[in-house]
């Protein structure tokens, strides 16, 4: 895999070609800047700029002015590779607030697809209906908190009946103790990957390694032949093992 055609595949798929996240969403161009604007309760932001020095201030101001118009909190998530080379600064100085960094990571989807060895008595089952939902939730309060599990109530339902996520539970016997989510890009080459939640006295035991090689292996099903994640520092170096590369990082920078 080539770190730098990869990347510039995915600004051209994943940020300038983005199409809307569910039906009461939009995506526009507003001069140099794409920005994806979603309903009350879903993810209003800039995902590419094309800016310079000259113009970058001004691009900044207008979206501030659009979504403050909304009544909308929203997100411009950066790339370290973004221009002009200060646009961080020039964020921070317009009012946004960075969030923690993450890593943009990818595979190619048919390297991580091995099958994986569970713990004893742990199945991995297909999330399909609203008590599955509700275990997601529950799943991602227990890792990430209690709005984790509020965005998941809100969201997952509308895209399983979208058909543009597969989500996936890990359960012993009944009980959930992982879930992951996969959301499709159609017309893309990718597929991204999010969640990968476990339950902390699960942890260390190979579950989320199966989670990712479970949606890598409906990826290729559905035709998708990289799969991408923004990563944290907990989940890096994982992902580094399974055989992801590093190929920028990526900061979200709010605005309220």
């Amino acid at each position: 895999m080539r770190h730098d055609e990869v990347l510039a595949l995915f600004d051209r798929e994943l940020r300038r070609g983005i199409t809307p996240d569910g039906p009461d969403a939009t995506v526009e161009q507003a001069g140099d800047v794409v920005r994806h604007v979603g309903p009350e309760h879903g993810w209003n932001g800039v995902v590419w700029s094309g800016l310079d020095a000259a113009r970058a201030d001004a691009a900044i101001a207008e979206q501030v002015r659009h979504f403050g118009a909304l009544g909308r909190p929203f997100e411009w998530k950066l790339y370290d590779h973004d221009e002009p080379a200060d646009l961080g600064r020039r964020l921070l100085a317009a009012g946004f607030v960075p969030e923690p960094p993450e890593t943009l990571m990818v595979a190619e989807a048919a390297r991580v697809a091995g099958e994986v060895a569970l713990p004893e008595g742990v199945r991995l089952a297909p999330v399909t209906g609203p008590d599955d939902v509700e275990q997601v939730a529950h799943v991602h309060e227990l890792a990430f908190g209690p709005a984790a599990r509020d965005r998941i109530r809100e969201r997952l339902p509308e895209q399983l009946a979208a058909g543009s996520v597969v989500a996936v539970l890990a359960l012993a016997g009944d009980a959930a103790i992982s879930a992951a989510r996969m959301d499709l890009h159609p017309g893309t080459r990718f597929a991204s990957l999010w969640g990968g939640g476990t339950a902390p006295e699960w942890r260390g035991r190979g579950i989320y390694r199966a989670l990712v090689a479970y949606r890598a292996r409906e990826a290729i099903a559905r035709g998708f032949d990289y799969l991408q994640v923004d990563a944290s520092d907990m989940s890096r170096p994982i992902l580094e093992r399974l055989g992801f590369a590093r190929l920028a990082v990526t900061t979200p920078y709010v605005h309220p």
